[in-house]
């Protein structure tokens, strides 16, 4: 039986598209006159934010922009600097970037109705949940329980501690009965690797990258693609199930819990 659902944050229940980080990561590289791509900016995404950076000045492109700028290739210095950029601008516009996507709200009425409970996991920092959690709390959005990788000792995705952090805290008996729903690659890992349920959602997600508008202006057929496109990704991870959106995730609750 399911005891716990345990949600990513931006791009899983809020930010639809993810787009807050990217935007803050494109503008930090830029400050250092290195133009990062969306596609490049998204791939490390879910990971804890300076990991993302870390991870971002290693790809083979971006690393050799910055050794071309600078003479030598980026160390932990590099890492900090361009971090001392992205945090300042992430803060700024957090506040806008915090709503709840469609079908969350409806969504956790139900998994409550069901007795389920709701923890979190994010690859944003404490600093910034604080601006994060009120604000979707204000709209609608409140989970029982939040941690970030502050609290873990800076062990972000995909490791699985803030899972387990979960678990303790939400007193989950077992991790067979716990689901981590997320919309990354880092999302879907660091399920695998706490030992639970891992759910990647399609619609809104940082995989996907769209906006809203982007998606429903999109006609049937190329949805169909890149919806098999992204499940793809998400199976290659590891993902147990993929869903289009939250709308089926009470069903799929109620389908693991006869298994």
């Amino acid at each position: 039986m399911i005891e716990a659902v345990i949600f990513d944050w931006a791009g899983t229940t809020v930010d639809y598209g993810c787009f807050a980080p990217v935007q803050a990561f494109m503008e930090s590289f830029a400050h250092f006159h290195i133009p990062v791509t969306i596609e490049e900016t998204r791939k490390p995404m879910g990971m804890l934010k300076i990991e993302h950076i870390r991870t971002m000045l290693k790809m083979e492109r971006i690393a050799g922009l910055w050794k071309r700028e600078y003479g030598r290739f980026a160390d932990d210095r590099d890492v900090q600097a361009v971090y001392e950029q992205f945090e300042p601008k992430l803060l700024s516009i957090l506040k806008d970037f915090s709503s709840p996507k469609p079908f969350v709200l409806e969504t956790m009425e139900q998994l409550r109705r069901m007795g389920i409970k709701v923890g979190s996991t994010t690859g944003y920092t404490d600093k910034m949940m604080n601006i994060v959690v009120p604000r979707a709390a204000e709209l609608g959005y409140s989970p029982d329980f939040w941690v970030s990788p502050d609290s873990v000792g800076g062990a972000g995705r995909p490791s699985p501690y803030m899972i387990f952090k979960n678990l303790q805290e939400l007193h989950v008996s077992s991790v067979y009965h716990a689901v981590k729903v997320g919309d990354t690659v880092s999302d879907i890992q660091e399920g695998v690797n706490a030992g639970v349920w891992s759910v990647g959602i399609v619609e809104g997600s940082s995989e996907l990258g769209m906006s809203q508008a982007e998606w429903n202006a999109l006609p049937e057929a190329e949805r169909e693609i890149l919806v098999k496109k992204v499940e793809k990704t998400f199976r290659d991870a590891g993902a147990h199930f993929v869903l289009s959106n939250l709308s089926g995730l009470p069903d799929l609750i109620c389908a693991l819990g006869l298994q």
